[in-house]
């Protein structure tokens, strides 16, 4: 379908995949589900994937992990969205996964919203990088604050974000002041419509 947002799902548990693609299919994105990273990457074409083209995966499966998948992809060139699901334990390997990139990372359970929105936010960034103009109040930011802004969009908390970024919670706090100074805005909800491009 033209025009329609894809949606890789990438997950080993039957009952997870399915659940999930009529989710996202009823959220009007088209949904290819795969039961593994090696069958996702036989029909992945690195070179062809638009900016409105986004993968969720497991970070846990046999035979090929989700980090080994975003490794993959890294080594082929991809900038494809990345949005990993995971187990409580696992949030030690979501956090090293966006380091190396990652869009979000959400543990289950989440809601049908948090992954809606989860993929709304990695396709929006997507298509910001992709060629649109970047707004004159984020072109003041440094871009340590471009990173603390964007790990802030996508839900994060500070302890996480101070994780990922290898700071403290103190320095996370100080950028965090910082950007919403430079963007002119008081709350959180303000500097999600600055920042996914609605100020």
């Amino acid at each position: 379908m033209p025009g329609t947002p894809c949606v890789y799902l990438v997950d080993d548990n039957d009952g997870f995949r399915d659940s999930t693609a009529w989710l996202l299919e009823t959220a009007n994105f088209e949904v290819r589900a795969f039961a593994s990273a090696a069958a996702f990457l036989t029909v992945f074409d690195s070179t062809r994937h638009g900016d409105d083209e986004c993968l969720v995966s497991d970070i846990r499966m046999p035979e090929m992990s989700g980090l080994q998948l975003q490794d993959e992809l890294l080594r082929r060139g991809s900038s494809l969205p990345l949005i990993f699901v995971t187990a409580h334990g696992d949030v030690p390997l979501a956090v090293e996964a966006m380091r190396k990139g990652a869009s979000n990372f959400l543990e289950k359970p989440f809601s049908d919203e948090a992954l809606v929105e989860a993929i709304g936010h990695a396709l929006r960034r997507e298509r910001r990088q992709a060629g649109a103009p970047q707004g004159e109040a984020l072109a003041k930011l440094s871009p340590r604050e471009r990173q603390v802004l964007d790990l802030v969009v996508a839900s994060k908390p500070n302890k996480i974000i101070a994780d990922i970024l290898g700071i403290s919670i103190k320095t996370v706090e100080l950028h965090r002041a910082n950007m919403m100074s430079k963007l002119g805005v008081r709350s959180l909800p303000e500097l999600m419509k600055v920042a996914l491009g609605h100020g």
